[in-house]
């Protein structure tokens, strides 16, 4: 159970709360577009990503984290080395669309917050895509199975995930239907099926 701003104790209720509030602030995001000023692809810009939709939760958002974290039988990288593997990863090229998944991969690897890294990662990786190729990725047409497994190989092999990333590419970089089906997707990878972005978006219509 972790520690949050809302003093929930119950790992559900926290879970619920959590798809409500993060799912709002991935909406005005997109209505905003803040975080133009970012240097994309870096770990700042991340952070950044990361403390916008966290920020109201838990008090590591946006925080390189401190403990060492696993899933399932992989470890991501130790906290100790954490810091040195993240200036490594921002070294990295991100000129085309195998570069950039090289990239995504390598920060899947770090891991660098103590929750929440999926999805803010998966909104990286689209900025960075936008950016340097004009493509974003359609994550309405990424199964869930297909991308955790090919995720989940893609430390060893990431021609897997590179295949299935390039079949779901859009040039509709701009397009508030695939942003919204791409966060409700994103979500949906993590178990978070609770709210349905788009009513989320219509009860909360300023």
């Amino acid at each position: 159970m972790l520690k949050n701003k809302l003093g929930i104790k119950d790992e559900r209720e926290l879970a619920k709360k959590e798809e409500k509030i993060t799912k709002l602030k991935a909406i005005n995001l997109f209505q905003t577009q803040k975080l133009e000023e970012t240097e994309i692809g870096t770990f700042s810009d991340l952070s950044k990503i990361h403390h916008y939709l966290f920020e109201e939760i838990y008090e590591f958002a946006g925080k390189i984290r401190t403990e060492n974290i696993s899933k399932s039988n992989f470890r991501f990288a130790s906290a100790m080395y954490l810091q040195e593997a993240l200036k490594q990863i921002d070294k990295m090229p991100q000129a085309n669309f195998d570069e950039i998944i090289d990239k995504y991969i390598e920060m899947n690897i770090a891991h660098p917050f103590r929750e929440g890294n999926g999805r803010s990662s998966r909104i990286w990786l689209d900025r960075i895509l936008k950016k340097e190729i004009g493509k974003v990725i359609d994550w309405s047409k990424v199964d869930k199975e297909d991308y955790l497994l090919a995720m989940e190989r893609s430390p060893i092999k990431s021609t897997e995930i590179k295949i299935l990333l390039k079949k779901a590419l859009t040039d509709k970089i701009n397009d508030r239907e695939i942003y919204m089906k791409g966060i409700e997707a994103s979500y949906h990878y993590e178990g978070y099926n609770t709210y349905k972005i788009e009513e989320l978006a219509k009860k909360n219509k300023p």
